[in-house]
């Protein structure tokens, strides 16, 4: 069964969208809200401080044979938590990202729920394996 929340966000972002229309406008919009997530959280460590990064060198041990091993040696570099409010405007910033991954997907004739799937099963299927 098709998931209705992504056709009818679809629906939604299809009627909203009268100014930026163009192919062009909607790479250029997607492409500029996805640099506004990645200042919102560079704003969470810079601005606000409730994250921070710190990272160096990743050291493996040579004995590490599997990838679940490996998971014990890897970091994501990010200390802290969202703040209420650096998490408000992340969230804000990955809405419009949704919006206009979504205007692409009507302007190419590609359903948002259909690329949500695929990439599930490939990543579910794949696993580990799905390092890309």
């Amino acid at each position: 069964m098709k998931d209705l929340i992504c056709d009818e966000f679809q629906n939604v972002v299809a009627d909203l969208l009268i100014r930026h229309r163009s192919i062009l406008d909607i790479l250029s919009k997607l492409s500029e809200s996805t640099c506004r997530v990645n200042r919102a959280v560079t704003k969470s460590v810079t601005d606000c401080g409730c994250l921070s990064i710190q990272a160096e060198k990743l050291q493996i041990p040579d004995h590490i044979n599997t990838f679940e091993e490996l998971r014990n040696y890897l970091d994501n570099h990010l200390h802290g938590q969202l703040c209420s409010n650096c998490e408000e405007i992340v969230l804000n910033e990955m809405g419009k990202m949704l919006f206009y991954t979504a205007a692409l997907c009507n302007t190419l004739d590609i359903s948002l729920y259909d690329v949500f799937i695929k990439e599930y099963k490939k990543a579910s299927t794949l696993g580990i394996f799905n390092m890309t």
